[in-house]
């Protein structure tokens, strides 16, 4: 199956993109297409036979034209790249807006005098040159010249229009066409006349006949169109703007080092595995990898986050982002397409390009939409001419359903709202891959939060250092960083990040020894201890572990025995420390809470979510932290693949949406009916997520709902304002008021109505760039729905849905000692290809690996082995 994407041109109006539509869906071998009349764009997907050309051909045949975009791909050269990014930019460029301003202001240059002689002289009489005077052929012949002039400067309306009605597919162009056409013929028509009773010297006659010449109608009908069609194409520019501001980030040069001289060069020929250098100041050309030096970038431009990240060798950096103080050598990693800015255009490009399924309603109009409208204004003539009135006044009321209807305003009222939004979206690091997402993410009812990475930071810290009595806490940190600096367990780095953060001296312990399961023992200087040893002690036995490690060596009191239950009942992981025969203190380590999860789920309360953390952790641990942020309802010890169980399970109670990191909660994210992922950095292609964040912020996942129920909300005005603009203005322009009211639609009203109605949908899309998407406030809330209080139950649901019928292997396993070493193990075995269930037990230091296929024990141990433990044995079970 392929996907591609097409560019479309002579598309005016939302019949246009129907009949496209309906044209290429027809071609056997088509699946899906989805034409956007708001880019000009098309995506299709499709499979054998259907072909580019065929889809191109067909396309042609409705009366349009196509042609394939260019989406490059991993070895696209320098030079295809920057064609294609110059391509896309000039094609975002508003080239419309100009053309159409210079063709009205001709026009109106042209109406004014028409105007001057047709309305101002026959209806407030003033005065005319001499030549006219007595004259009404004169007349007649001078407005039938200018009319012709303007309909020359406005003659896309007629080849478009009839184009389109001769291929079967009339559009808003065929409405103005034949109002403008059927006006100006009648008004010819009437001239004939009216130079027939000049001839047979009736000019009292003749001067009759000017009342009923239509031929400024006809050019005004023309002209208000076109007012309208640039108000349209300006705002439309508008919607755009988001794009080409991010097209506009990418630096135009890169400093590059080749056989050891400074080249400066476009940024477009950058290739990888260049060395390139970035100077204070200076944007940073492709995405790369830091090989010398320290700065402070702002990724601003890319995830909205305001504060600047400082780099060092190793941190990746990413185009487009300023260096703002530190002079950085970078190698080359990713350039052209491949950069972040450039997936993150793509990707809002191709949102653009979808179509949301709110406009499903106005596609099916739009497409019968002119053709009912054609045969309205018809039967409209036909109606007054019955009921005794004559031809002109009928063919008034007929031109005027035919001007003052509007498919433009339906085709635009989704899409316009859908660009605007998403680029919105983009500003703040929050990338919505489809119309659908966007969509479908403010209808979410029920948020499934995983913890780890997502509520939580994903790595070990310390939150709490308690010396025993008479220790100081640099004393504690000093010891555990003489024990812990040999060490490689993740709890151990956990603790050595401390140490530097508090810039706490310590000196290495000798004869360092790791006992898995326990922890480490080695020997320090006596002078570390200061507990009362003999003058001539040198050093110390000391000793860093669990609770039953210190409780074995005897050093365990009491008081710190309940201070540890107390933590490890918080979630944390309580370390203790000991040297000279005595207890120092506890370093409590954990995956600490983010600090805007508390208010990001508070937030989701607000909008009436409820809120579900779905986590592997035990129960006591996910409590804790669930405790903490305010979150309610909890699913704990849930197996890797099981999480999907859960969420096919709370799918029976409302729209889910699913946030986790988007690599290990795939199937999750996938089942949900919106996936998040969080944090993605500069990974915004994860396959497995509707929407995308690129900073670590649990907020814009309520900044993401609350833009997409703005977005609905825009949608339902524009349909509304579209559709109630038809079905009020047809009527009264078809004369339903003239028997009660005597209210007369003049045809030039109903055209300056009709420029109008488009304008103001997109205008009104427009309004969503105020929309602050991090405003608290309850005026989006929804109905909450209703779950049970205790989803334990979700678990067995998820850990019954992974039981199959494969082979069942038990591993022993050594070295474990926290929750943390249990997941670090959870998740090697779970990546090893053909383990489709991992369950590992703390207590028993054993794995239960169910196998979907054979799986050698070797590649089990391999992987228990890179993720930092022993593993003793493999058993079939």
């Amino acid at each position: 199956m392929n996907t591609k994407k097409f560019s479309v041109t002579g598309m005016t109006c939302a019949a246009c993109s129907a009949h496209v539509e309906k044209a290429v869906a027809e071609i056997p071998g088509v699946k899906n297409v989805s034409v956007s009349l708001l880019t000009n764009s098309m995506g299709v997907e499709f499979a054998s036979p259907a072909t580019a050309e065929r889809i191109c051909e067909a396309v042609d045949k409705a009366g349009y034209g196509a042609a394939p975009e260019d989406t490059g791909g991993a070895d696209q050269s320098a030079d295809a790249a920057a064609k294609k990014r110059a391509a896309g930019r000039e094609a975002l460029e508003d080239h419309e807006t100009p053309r159409l301003l210079r063709r009205l202001i001709a026009s109106v240059v042209l109406l004014v005098p028409l105007m001057y002689v047709s309305m101002g002289h026959l209806m407030w009489h003033w005065p005319l040159p001499a030549a006219f005077g007595g004259n009404p052929a004169a007349i007649g012949l001078y407005e039938l010249l200018l009319t012709i002039v303007i309909m020359i400067i406005n003659q896309r309306f007629f080849t478009g229009g009839f184009k389109s009605l001769i291929h079967g597919a009339p559009n808003m162009d065929t409405l103005v066409a034949l109002g403008s056409g059927a006006s100006f013929a009648y008004s010819t028509a009437v001239l004939f006349l009216m130079t027939g009773a000049v001839l047979s010297g009736g000019t009292h006659a003749a001067h009759a006949y000017l009342h009923d010449l239509y031929f400024e109608s006809a050019a005004m009908i023309l002209t208000l169109i076109t007012v309208g069609k640039t108000l349209e194409a300006y705002s439309k520019g508008k919607t755009t703007n988001a794009i080409r501001s991010l097209m506009d980030l990418a630096p135009e040069t890169a400093h590059v080092i080749r056989e050891g001289m400074e080249l400066t060069i476009p940024a477009d020929q950058v290739r990888i595995g260049d060395t390139f250098i970035v100077r204070p100041g200076e944007k940073i050309p492709v995405d790369g990898r830091v090989t010398s030096g320290t700065s402070a970038v702002n990724e601003s431009a890319l995830t909205g986050e305001s504060l600047p990240v400082d780099k060092a060798p190793g941190s990746d950096v990413s185009a487009a982002t300023l260096n703002q103080n530190g002079f950085l050598t970078c190698t080359a990693a990713k350039v052209g397409s491949d950069t972040t800015l450039s997936q993150i255009i793509t990707m809002v490009e191709n949102a653009a390009a979808t179509k949301a399924p709110a406009a499903k309603l106005a596609d099916k109009v739009s497409g019968i939409f002119v053709p009912v409208v054609i045969a309205l204004a018809v039967i409209t003539g036909v109606v007054w001419m019955i009921a005794g009135r004559e031809f002109g006044f009928a063919l008034a009321r007929a031109v005027s359903v035919l001007v003052i209807s509007c498919p433009c305003a339906l085709g635009l009222a989704t899409p316009v709202a859908i660009m605007v939004g998403n680029g919105l979206g983009a500003k703040h690091g929050i990338l919505f891959k489809t119309a659908a997402a966007l969509e479908s993410a403010g209808k979410t009812d029920i948020v499934v939060l995983d913890k780890t990475g997502t509520v939580t930071e994903g790595r070990p810290q310390v939150t709490d250092v308690i010396p025993a009595e008479s220790v100081t806490e640099k004393e504690l940190l000093a010891l555990a960083g003489a024990l812990e600096e040999k060490s490689e367990h993740p709890l151990a780095r956990a603790v050595m990040e401390k140490i530097h953060e508090t810039d706490t001296a310590y000196r290495p312990a000798e004869g360092f020894t790791a006992l898995p399961g326990y922890g480490v023992t080695g020997t320090v200087a006596a002078s570390m201890v200061d507990n009362g040893l003999p003058a001539d002690t040198e050093a110390a036995a000391a000793f860093g572990g669990n609770a039953a490690f210190i409780e074995e060596k005897g050093l365990l009191t009491p008081e710190m025995k309940q201070q540890g239950i107390k933590l490890a009942g918080e979630g944390k992981t309580p370390l203790y420390f000991a040297a000279g025969g005595k207890l120092l203190g506890i370093i409590a380590v954990a995956d600490a809470v983010k600090k805007d999860s508390a208010t990001a789920v508070r937030s989701l309360h607000e909008l009436g979510m409820q809120v579900v953390m779905l986590t592997g952790d035990n129960r006591r641990t996910a409590e804790a932290v669930a405790a903490q942020v305010g979150i309610t309802r909890v699913v704990s010890d849930v197996l890797p693949g099981g999480k999907d169980a859960v969420i096919a399970q709370l799918a029976s109670f409302g729209k889910v949406m699913m946030v986790g990191d988007g690599i290990n909660d795939a199937p999750a994210l996938t089942r949900a009916d919106t996936g998040v992922a969080v944090g993605a950095g500069t990974d915004v292609a994860l396959d497995a997520a509707d929407v995308v964040l690129m900073k670590s912020t649990l907020t814009d996942v309520s900044a993401a709902v609350k833009l997409s129920r703005q977005v609905l909300t825009n949608i339902r005005e524009n349909l509304f304002w579209a559709f109630f603009y038809n079905v009020i203005g047809i009527p009264v322009a078809a004369g339903v008021l003239i028997p009660a009211f005597g209210i007369v639609l003049n045809p030039m009203l109903g055209a300056a109505a009709m420029s109008l109605s488009s304008f103001c949908v997109v205008t009104n899309a427009l309004r969503l760039n105020l929309f602050n998407i991090y405003r608290r406030g309850r005026n989006s809330k929804k109905k909450t729905v209703l779950l049970p209080d205790n989803l334990s139950g979700f678990q067995n649901i998820s850990n019954n849905h992974m039981e199959e019928s494969g082979m069942k292997k038990t591993i022993s396993i050594d070295g474990m000692m926290c929750d943390h070493c249990r997941m670090h193990v959870e998740k090697a075995l779970a990546a090893v290809d053909g383990v489709s269930k991992v369950e590992v037990s703390l207590a028993d230091k054993k794995a239960d690996v169910m196998l979907g296929k054979d799986v050698t024990d070797k590649a089990l141990m391999d992987a228990v082995t890179e993720a930092g433990y022993t593993p003793v044995s493999v058993k079939e079970s």
